[in-house]
């Protein structure tokens, strides 16, 4: 069998299931999508996209759509959570600074408008909405699934890029991997117009403070919306059976009471009845069984201090892919052991550096706030190994440091 003709299904038709999907496509390979939602959008959330994902991006002929519906920050601000104090800032968009250094734009863009600009290249293809998993069974040398609409398949290699709650990722560890980080967060988009305490709105900016911080950036094609993810710790125990719970009126407000007014004004233009519960994958040794693969979240879910859930769901889509295009159904075993291989020990760095940043972000007033600005201050130093990574010329050297910037 060649590896054309291999049955290739994903579950998720999120950012990783759609570009799976597209750079499939773009290697003359065919691959059915199958989304739970009975439409493809998703509402109230925005995603930062830096170079190690735009750069695939542009290889995959999106780019220019993506800009449209982007807005490009002019820095990266760390401010102090009271004062509003510049306490480090590094140009991005100004001087066209980030793009000469790492060879591709960083963007900021709502999840819906990159979901669209996917699945509008993708045309439709192999696309299947309002399927819910219900039971996997293995078959040897295939796998079979049915839905919870009555639909049954079976599919040569089966893609878990279905989130932090994976079904696949379950059936591929015997058990669920997903855990609560200990910290929570409320989330919301308001018109830049009606933030006029907000300093630099075009900038991205961490707020940081006692056991809390709150990130923002600009979104949309002129920058006229911002989103914000305000973070703090706790609640100690999660106790809802999924990733969000109820919260009385005020909540979100009393947790940021004393920040600076740019940050309680952002707060307060949102009404919040929700809480998210902040959970992460437990590193995994086996990202494989049988016929099945993980990708994206439901392989490496993090807490998002770097902003990386969406840009390494993408790295792993574009390495699969390449992967993909050169295997046959004999040769799929060792394909996904060199995915594995690839993949793993990068992610699994991100997901600690990630989370080794929460405390970072999050430190009390006191002496210790010294070592953090330093800190900041040297991020493009300290994390240029996260932005400047070229996961296509990692999957073609079969090298899992792979660095070069090819076009």
């Amino acid at each position: 069998m060649q590896a054309q003709r291999l049955r290739i299904a994903i579950i998720g038709g999120g950012i990783g299931g759609l570009t799976l999907a597209l750079a499939l496509q773009q290697r003359g390979l065919a691959a059915d999508v199958y989304e739970q939602a009975p439409q493809l959008t998703e509402i109230g959330a925005a995603v930062a996209l830096s170079a190690n994902a735009t750069r695939e991006l542009r290889r995959l002929g999106v780019l220019e759509s993506v800009a449209a519906a982007s807005t490009e920050p002019t820095e990266l601000i760390y401010r102090s959570w009271q004062d509003g104090q510049r306490i480090a800032a590094h140009p991005v968009r100004n001087g066209l600074r980030y793009q000469q250094r790492f060879g591709a734009p960083y963007y900021g863009i709502h999840r819906a408008d990159l979901q669209r600009v996917l699945s509008t290249a993708l045309g439709g293809a192999g696309l299947h909405l309002g399927h819910r998993l219900h039971t996997i069974s293995d078959q040897g040398d295939a796998i079979a699934f049915e839905f919870n609409n009555g639909r049954s398949i079976e599919a040569d290699l089966v893609i878990g890029a279905d989130g932090v709650r994976s079904v696949i990722c379950e059936w591929v560890t015997g058990g669920e991997g997903v855990t609560y980080s200990g910290t929570s967060a409320f989330r919301g988009i308001v018109p830049a117009s009606q933030l006029p305490t907000l300093p630099d709105p075009q900038a991205i900016q961490f707020w940081m403070g006692p056991n809390a911080h709150l990130l923002h950036y600009a979104i949309g094609g002129g920058g006229e919306d911002v989103n914000y993810f305000a973070v703090m710790e706790g609640p100690e125990a999660w106790r809802d059976s999924g990733s969000m719970a109820e919260i009385e009126p005020g909540r979100a407000l009393q947790a940021f009471k004393g920040w600076h007014p740019a940050v309680t004004e952002m707060i307060a233009a949102v009404p919040h009845h929700k809480l998210w519960g902040l959970f992460v994958v437990r590193p995994l040794l086996q990202w494989h069984r049988g016929r099945a693969l993980l990708l994206g979240d439901s392989a490496h879910a993090m807490v998002p201090h770097h902003g990386q859930g969406a840009n390494t769901t993408i790295e792993d889509a574009i390495t699969l892919a390449e992967l993909l295009a050169g295997t046959t159904a004999s040769g799929l075993d060792a394909m996904m052991a060199h995915y594995q291989s690839l993949r793993r020990a990068r992610t699994r760095k991100i997901q600690r550096s990630s989370w080794a940043t929460n405390a970072l972000l999050h430190l009390p007033d006191g002496p210790a706030l010294a070592a953090r600005d330093r800190k900041v201050a040297a991020f493009p130093e300290d994390f240029a190994w996260i932005h400047e990574f070229d996961a296509l010329q990692s999957a073609r050297s079969g090298q899992p440091s792979g660095m070069a910037l090819a076009g």
